[in-house]
């Protein structure tokens, strides 16, 4: 095969790599968000998913174990959130920071005894005849399990916030949480539910950076990935299959620096280090030009607290 095709199809194979913990984390905040709830501790509940998912691989020898691990771990930090905003009423913009700030302190306890412990990758799983196909075959269809994962997770939630009963219901109290509570839909427990289901994602997110994209523990290996989901999660206007394309333009940016230098270009390596966080920047201000349209999209009782006897 001509070099060039078998480079190309290495920087595909790269970028969806990367473009993975974003994704699981984006799409999870996305059904948080859905339910009228702000929670901008994301940085934290991966950081936590990733350090308690590298520990329980290591400790029980199973990646499996280490995902359920990471998950749970992002669910409790969530669980927290859930407990100081919807039943103790705290601002949820100060409460997602200190979350954040609580998470990364937290995982450079846990994982002290960690740093320098070295984990062998996850198998990838080729599919048959597709991994077959000429330069996007070994790039798309060869990869592990927590990839496809992510991937089949976008239509599933397309179809869970857009067809179902349940999602529909998620997403009215987002839209208006008095109105829905006036027919009887228990605002707190739906909210309590997709709280959790975000920090889930995010934990499984953050177990990803762990145990597959780098498998080792290194303080602060999220590296401000929550920050850049959460502006993805505002890019794709809160709909899953627009994160997917988001996901993947991010993941892209960030393995440009990765191959730029490679390509005889002379640029600084802090410059390419710059460069996901400089695009979050200017996604974020090409976004912010157009209120209206951010306002149309966004769920009518983002970051208000409810109370059910108020």
């Amino acid at each position: 095969m001509n070099v060039d095709l078998v480079v190309v199809g290495s920087v595909i194979a790269a970028m969806l790599t990367a473009a993975t913990p974003l994704l699981f984390a984006a799409l999870g905040e996305v059904v948080t968000e859905r339910s009228g709830v702000l929670n901008l501790g994301v940085e934290g509940m991966m950081l936590v998913g990733a350090v308690c998912g590298f520990a329980a691989t290591v400790g029980s020898g199973s990646v499996v174990v280490g995902v359920i691990a990471a998950a749970a771990a992002g669910a409790g930090m969530a669980l927290l959130f859930g407990v100081l905003t919807l039943s103790l009423l705290t601002n949820q913009v100060a409460t997602g920071l200190a979350l954040t700030l609580f998470g990364v302190g937290l995982s450079a306890l846990i994982g002290q005894g960690f740093v320098g412990i070295p984990l062998p990758k996850p198998p990838a799983f080729a599919i048959p005849l597709l991994s077959d196909i000429p330069v996007i075959g070994p790039g798309v269809f060869e990869h592990d399990a927590l990839v496809y994962l992510g991937l089949l997770a976008v239509p599933a939630l397309a179809w869970f916030l857009t067809r179902s009963r349940a999602g529909l219901v998620l997403r009215a109290v987002g839209e208006n949480h008095a109105a829905a509570h006036a027919l009887g839909y228990k605002v707190i427990r739906i909210r309590y539910m997709a709280v959790l289901f975000g920090g889930a994602m995010s934990g499984v997110g953050g177990g990803y950076m762990s145990l597959a994209y780098t498998p080792m523990w290194a303080e602060g290996i999220t590296a401000g990935r929550g920050w850049i989901a959460l502006a993805l999660v505002v890019f794709a206007t809160w709909r899953p299959e627009r994160v997917l394309v988001g996901a993947w333009l991010f993941g892209g940016v960030t393995i440009a620096q990765l191959h730029v230098q490679g390509l005889g270009f002379a640029v600084p390596s802090q410059l390419l280090s710059m460069l996901p966080y400089i695009a979050t920047i200017v996604v974020l201000v090409a976004i912010s030009r157009d209120v209206a349209r951010i306002r149309l999209n966004a769920p009518a009782c983002l970051g208000k607290i409810f109370h059910p006897g108020g």
